[in-house]
């Protein structure tokens, strides 16, 4: 159906398409306004279009088909401007168009996409036309794929029923195998039905002769009670005969002592020729020396607290750990947090640190510090400075437990020094044996 408005009936521009434009010709359209798109400058283009000024024709078809169409459709302009760059590159195709009559050799998309572009009069019958027989080709290769796919699935059937029959083959072939073993188990089984009769008859050929033999055992029996009985009376005389012996030997035991004595002396020379031929030296060490324990004249961690020095002396710290092998254990958090508490953690963790080194450096003491494990959001990267060992406490163990473990872990005797202000701590350590020293006289002996 053609619909005109305004212009005579030569007017192509006033016919109007009542249906959708077919997707063949759709694309063939897109593709020649993609090609022509290159020819024209940016001010010669629709404004929609000129982001896609300097796309490939393959890059402008496939990413502004859509924008393409709607400008060709709306603006006579740009169509004409299309129409003429079709007519430089188609001039064949686009002069029949204007003569009215369209090669026959063409394809019916190529010349309806062209009828399109340039509204020649009788367009809308040549876009129309080329829909129909494009939608003519699409049945017409549907109906081929259709007859292919049904010769596949009559080539399929042909195979399946082939194998359907060999399948019917082996199985007959298969029933009448089991149909055969059946048969033989049949007679299996009737030649064991006829051993078992047999069987039942020989067991009770057996069970009479078990009463025979049991019958004859009880006799048997009644014989050996007779002969145990006398066995017993000829026991009673060998053990009296053996009395005797014993008696005898005992008279003869001072033989054998003398044998004994003279074997032992012999091995006793024989032990001290050894000795001298090793020429082993005599013991050095004794049991008693192995016992940890606190000789006159050395001095222990609680004899520090018997000098003329202030508790809260830094002097103190250093006269205990003067004391060989002393361990000092700091309370982290506690010590950082008596004398700069208004640092972030972080930075008190690094100026203590930093202090324990040049204090591990200057006495030769082992040092090392505690810190509170439940503070921490995150593991800590910390390389600890040399001479200092650093423990976080594990979760759900306070700093404080694990200062008692360190301490219980020492053996008796070895001078700890455990420097906190937490009195629970102090007490604790002190009757494990560790001297405890305030955080604030480790404070003091760092500055």
């Amino acid at each position: 159906m053609v619909e005109t408005t305004g212009g005579g009936p030569q007017d192509g521009a006033a016919e109007v398409l009542d249906r959708p434009l077919p997707d063949g010709v759709r694309r063939k359209v897109v593709q020649i306004v993609a090609d022509g798109f290159g020819g024209l400058t940016v001010a010669e283009l629709p404004a929609q279009l000129r982001q896609y000024a300097r796309f490939t024709p393959n890059r402008r078809a496939k990413f502004a088909g859509n924008a393409m169409a709607a400008a060709l459709e709306t603006d006579p302009l740009f169509r004409q401007r299309i129409g003429e760059k079709l007519r430089e590159t188609e001039p064949e195709l686009t002069g029949a168009l204007d003569s009215g009559s369209p090669p026959p050799a063409a394809d019916p998309l190529d010349v309806a996409a062209a009828a399109y572009v340039l509204r020649p009069p009788g367009w809308v019958k040549l876009v129309t036309a080329a829909g129909e027989e494009a939608q003519r080709a699409d049945a017409e290769r549907a109906d081929e794929e259709t007859r292919a796919e049904l010769e596949r699935l009559r080539a399929e059937l042909d195979r399946a029923r082939e194998h359907t029959r060999a399948e019917t083959e082996r199985l007959r072939a298969d029933l009448d195998a089991a149909k055969k073993e059946t048969d033989s188990l049949h007679r299996k089984l009737r030649s064991a039905l006829a051993d078992v009769k047999r069987g039942e008859a020989a067991l009770r050929k057996l069970r009479g002769e078990m009463e025979a033999v049991r019958a004859e055992g009880q006799a048997q029996v009644s014989a050996a009670e007779s002969e145990t009985r006398r066995l017993k009376a000829r026991l009673g005389e060998t053990e009296a005969a053996l009395e005797a012996a014993r008696r005898a030997a005992r008279e003869g035991r001072s033989v054998e002592d003398m044998r004994v004595r003279l074997l032992l002396d012999t091995v006793l020379d024989a032990a001290q020729g050894l000795r001298r031929e090793l020429a082993l030296p005599p013991v050095s060490v004794r049991p008693a020396e192995t016992v940890d324990a606190l000789e006159p004249g050395r001095m222990t961690p609680k004899d520090i607290a018997a000098r003329a020095l202030s508790e809260d002396d830094p002097a103190v710290l250093d006269q205990l750990l003067a004391l060989p092998q002393a361990h000092l254990v700091v309370d982290g958090y506690n010590v950082t947090k008596t004398g700069y508490p208004q640092m972030p953690l972080e930075k008190q963790r690094l100026r203590l640190l930093g202090q324990l080194a040049q204090l591990a450096a200057q006495t030769g003491a082992e040092v090392t510090c505690v810190f509170d494990g439940a503070e921490l959001a995150a593991p800590v990267l910390l390389a600890p400075p040399r001479g200092v060992r650093v423990l976080f406490s594990k979760p759900g163990v306070t700093a404080d437990e694990l200062i008692r473990q360190l301490v219980r872990a020492e053996p008796p005797g070895r001078p700890v020094i455990v420097a906190s202000t937490d009195r629970e701590v102090a007490d604790g350590v002190a009757r494990a044996g560790a001297r405890p020293v305030a955080s604030a006289v480790l404070l003091k002996r760092l500055s």
